[in-house]
């Protein structure tokens, strides 16, 4: 966990240390400790193999849409948090099983595009959440 401030904001940066399966006891107890309201404060940002590498879609509730972590929040809080996707299908996808193709890394052009494009972008939604001016929204950043 990392704690930084963005205009006098207090911002936690946390990664679960669960199981991926199992991330809403990890979010749960966070919630609990801090005594977070989900509605307004928090934001969950995940990888997601249905998007194509380069979009990322911001919603303020909803589904699981199938990712096994989401659907581990989803029961333990429910759907009202705010989400932000991150596409990480490439064209390798379908050449070996989901679990094996979340485990591999990134090529040296992904690695770029992910450091120059969609980190910057990520950042930029972080921001633009911890000022209330969160939407939901596509973002279509390659072609």
């Amino acid at each position: 966990m990392t704690k930084i401030k963005i205009d006098g904001e207090k911002i936690l940066l946390v990664k679960p240390t669960t199981f991926y399966n199992n991330t809403g006891l990890s979010i749960k107890a966070l919630i609990n400790f801090y005594k977070l309201n989900p509605d307004r404060d928090l934001l969950i940002v995940h990888d997601d193999l249905v998007l194509p590498f380069g979009t990322i879609r911001t919603r303020q509730k909803g589904s699981h849409a199938g990712n096994n972590g989401i659907k581990s929040i989803n029961a333990q809080i429910g759907i009202n948090y705010h989400r932000v996707r991150i596409g990480t299908r490439t064209v390798n996808y379908g050449s070996s099983t989901d679990s094996d193709f979340v485990m591999t890394k990134f090529n040296q052009t992904e690695q770029k595009m992910l450091e120059k494009i969609i980190i910057p972008t990520v950042i930029d939604i972080l921001i633009a959440f911890s000022s209330d001016k969160f939407n939901s929204t596509s973002y279509k950043l390659l072609d």
